[in-house]
């Protein structure tokens, strides 16, 4: 990564951030996005304590002038894109018919799905102009259906369908597409997910201390970066269940 220009999205905590940390570490030229400015500057400023350069770009990923000025700025800082990290991400937990109010699948949908799709269609004539790399933070939901995950699994399901077809599309132009499966991971993201009544749960569903760390998560998903593999599954327990799918779906 010394040198690899990389957007990342959702970058102000969380894996964005701990991956940012990481490819700082290796002498890579950050552009970091999120809506949180302060937390931006915060993983900004340890990227350079590690060696990397950072730029701050407060972006929404589900408005897409934002994703283009996101693009702009990091050519402009730069000159070119080698690599981005669609990692932005909002989840819910919900059963479908508890939901009142249907905007919250919307917005779940822009964020996951469209945020990635507007960001990757900014980016895209300067990733073939480096041959460079795509890269989707998705979900073991988006390849399974996952009980009160409904808007959720939607979303990541639509986000693997699309890279996994433009993935064929670029096949000649030399920019791969590397698409992350994680479990559960340490990030905070729970807290934040969404209810039924679309308000902040605030409290994790999951035993956090059970799950894996976001530092592994990071070092993983780095390593399938750098590699240009197609596809991670993180944990064997994903892997087990997609292979139980195709036995017993």
């Amino acid at each position: 990564m010394k040198d690899n220009v990389v957007i990342v999205t959702g970058a102000s905590k969380g894996i964005g951030a701990e991956l940012a940390r990481q490819m700082a570490a290796r002498g890579a030229r950050l552009a970091l996005a999120a809506r949180d400015r302060e937390g931006l500057e915060r993983v900004a400023a340890e990227c350079a304590a590690l060696g990397g350069k950072a730029e701050v770009i407060v972006t929404d990923v589900s408005v897409e002038d934002d994703c283009r000025r996101l693009v702009e700025r990091t050519v402009a800082a730069y000159g070119r894109i080698d690599t981005l990290v669609n990692n932005a991400g909002a989840t819910m937990w919900a059963r479908f018919e508890d939901i009142g109010d249907m905007a919250i699948l919307e917005r779940i949908m822009k964020v996951n799905y469209l945020g990635a799709v507007y960001c990757t269609h900014h980016a895209l004539p300067h990733l073939k102009a480096t041959r460079g790399r795509l890269v989707g933070i998705a979900s073991l939901a988006g390849r399974t259906g996952v009980p009160t995950r409904t808007g959720y699994a939607a979303s990541k399901h639509a986000m693997m369908g699309f890279f996994d077809s433009l993935r064929i599309e670029l096949a000649d132009a030399g920019v791969t597409v590397t698409m992350v499966c994680p479990g559960f991971v340490s990030t905070g993201i729970r807290e934040n997910a969404t209810g039924p009544d679309g308000r902040p749960i605030q409290v994790s569903p999951v035993k956090e201390g059970e799950v894996m760390g976001v530092e592994d998560c990071a070092r993983m998903t780095l390593k399938a970066i750098e590699g240009r593999r197609r596809e991670l599954v993180m944990t064997a327990r994903g892997r087990i269940g997609l292979f139980l799918k195709l036995v017993a779906p």
